[in-house]
């Protein structure tokens, strides 16, 4: 048995406070690094390695076999396999590496269809491969990646977010007969969310921007998590993420990346936006369960995305 994959150093954002999307992604990016890989680490559990900051020993790269590109997340494919073989990560918390945050949405999409579809299609890719490795000593780990790394929190998580809170309890509101009870709706919901905030405490004020954004945000990992499920059309797509850096000072990177009508004008979110309020309306003239205050939440949340409200804009000249 092998200690020391590879160190992971800690990852801080030098640009959160830049818009209000930045710091709504540094809550969800404490969690996974303080929460996910530390604790995985402190167990000797599987985490998936992000390329973002680590070092790797050479001999484990050469028996994993090496760097593959089958997927858009070749990182985290090289970590499986590694796993696989027996060794382990070691995350090391009180090193830190400075890193940037995608702030504007386009740039954004972009990142979070490859994390989401990335691992979907690695998932189909490798599942019969970790089903049927004989190693002995990663019997019980096969079972936590298969299982809770990719099962649970790589598909089930985006698919029930979106389908539960964005098209189902809305639903309940024009079929009456459908009963949501509120430990399922509410208080196990808010407990998750509130245990996945608390990496983050300076941002606590903002739980309820974070929730919405995130529920907006998961059509886009629902939709890319099928895509890699199915291996549609985008499932190898491989947009760099941009990065703005320094560059608003400069006009003339500004105008290279100038937004257009196009950049700003989401249709599917406009498109459950206008469910989401319609179903926000049908419940205040018919219903008794009070729905309508999270639907025209939520409904602005997919409004004020659709139309591009959110993130750095970049102006076009």
């Amino acid at each position: 048995m092998y200690i020391g994959l590879a160190s992971l150093l800690l990852c801080f954002a030098v640009n959160s406070n830049e818009c209000l999307m930045t710091r709504m992604q540094e809550m969800s990016l404490d969690y996974h690094f303080t929460v996910e890989q530390e604790v995985g680490s402190s167990t000797y559990a599987f985490f998936g390695f992000n390329g973002t900051a680590g070092v790797w020993r050479i001999a484990a790269l050469n028996e994993a076999g090496g760097w593959k590109d089958r997927t858009t997340v070749e990182d985290m494919d090289l970590a499986v396999r590694a796993s696989l073989k027996g060794w382990k990560f070691v995350f090391l918390g009180d090193l830190k590496v400075k890193n940037e945050l995608p702030s504007t949405f386009k740039a954004y999409r972009y990142q979070q269809h490859r994390w989401s579809c990335g691992p979907a299609n690695l998932f189909r890719k490798m599942m019969m491969e970790i089903a049927r490795n004989k190693v002995e000593s990663v019997s019980l780990k096969k079972v936590h990646v298969i299982y809770s790394f990719f099962f649970v929190r790589k598909i089930v998580a985006h698919i029930v977010t979106f389908v539960f809170y964005c098209l189902v309890i809305p639903a309940t509101v024009l079929v009456p007969e459908v009963q949501i009870p509120k430990w399922g709706a509410v208080y196990i919901p808010s407990m998750i969310t509130m245990l996945n905030a608390v990496g983050t405490p300076r941002s606590l004020h903002l739980l309820v921007f974070w929730i919405l954004f995130e529920n907006v945000m998961s059509l886009h990992r629902t939709k890319a998590t099928f895509i890699g499920l199915l291996e549609a059309g985008r499932v190898n797509e491989w947009v760099v993420t941009e990065k703005l850096g320094d560059t608003l000072k400069a006009k003339s990177v500004v105008e290279q990346l100038g937004s257009t009508n196009q950049d700003w004008l989401h249709i599917l979110e406009l498109g459950v936006g206008a469910y989401l309020f319609f179903c926000g309306c049908y419940d205040v003239a018919f219903g008794k369960n009070h729905y309508f205050i999270y639907l025209f939440l939520q409904a602005v949340a997919f409004f004020i995305v659709g139309f591009g409200y959110i993130g750095t804009f970049v102006p076009h000249s």
